[in-house]
């Protein structure tokens, strides 16, 4: 049987991608974006399979109007996929305390009003699948991404949580976690801060390091395993897209492993018996 998508940020990149995978294969679709006019090819080539729904996920009430929409339109939410999200650059110091909250608002608090607009509905059936888009930036991170890695630190520690409260209710919790991909993420839909010349070095090597044209994934690519996570009968919490994530994330940990065991003599002591 067909199922029934509510997927934000659906304008471009990921989240158009998966909407037009779902749409292909007679699954329908709720997508949201700031501007509706690119969702127009959609909606011409899909019909009443689609349903655009102008959103800024920012905003606690459309949110939870967007997603009581959607139900009503289709009857039922089976998929919740809360894509919707933007990358800042700029070091730590760099950020404005504007971009630093902008980003937060959109990243992880976008995300959680989404998400508790369709927890009453999911419960209600008694199922539901919500899929997060994250990172492998919210695994491990890299410099002049500080703010967009605590974003997506933030998203991981919501939904990881959230997994072990609504198991019960049958409701599954999925974090997607891409490695680089060649969208529009880091391009036109980006914000970069105002640069301070005592980081150009820091800069120049993570740049330096993103050359490697062959560590970026093909976003295309990503739709197969979409579609096999919605269809999963258990799914994964967490799930890498990408050839880069997997290893890198090893090595972190397998760092951060030896780094504790180091320390330990010193944490136990910190217990106090």
């Amino acid at each position: 049987m067909s199922k029934i998508i509510f997927i934000t940020g659906v304008s471009r990149g990921f989240g158009k991608i998966w909407a037009e995978a779902f749409l292909k294969r007679g699954d329908k679709v709720a997508a949201t974006a700031r501007n509706l006019d690119s969702l127009k090819e959609l909606k011409a080539q899909y019909g009443d399979a689609i349903l655009p729904i102008q959103l800024d996920v920012t905003n606690r009430e459309q949110s939870f109007a967007a997603v009581n929409q959607a139900k009503e339109y289709f009857g039922k939410l089976d998929v919740i996929i809360n894509n919707a999200g933007y990358g800042l650059f700029g070091t730590i110091e760099e950020t404005s305390e504007k971009e630093a909250r902008d980003q937060i608002e959109t990243n992880v608090f976008g995300l959680l009003w989404i998400t508790q607009a369709a927890l009453p509905i999911l419960r209600a059936q008694g199922h539901g699948h919500i899929i997060q888009l994250s990172s492998v930036l919210g695994v491990a991170t890299l410099p002049t991404l500080g703010i967009y890695n605590a974003s997506k630190f933030a998203v991981e520690a919501i939904s990881e949580t959230l997994a072990t409260e609504v198991k019960e209710f049958g409701i599954n919790v999925t974090l997607v976690e891409p490695n680089g991909f060649s969208t529009d993420w880091a391009g036109s839909s980006a914000i970069q801060s105002e640069t301070i010349n005592a980081y150009d070095n820091v800069r120049a090597a993570f740049h330096a390091g993103m050359a490697d044209t062959d560590s970026f994934g093909k976003p295309e690519a990503t739709a197969e395993a979409i579609l096999k996570l919605v269809d999963a009968a258990n799914p994964p919490l967490r799930l890498f897209l990408g050839k880069v994530a997997l290893p890198w994330v090893k090595e972190v940990y397998a760092q951060r492993l030896s780094e504790w065991e180091e320390w330990k003599e010193v944490s136990a002591k910190a217990h106090g018996n």
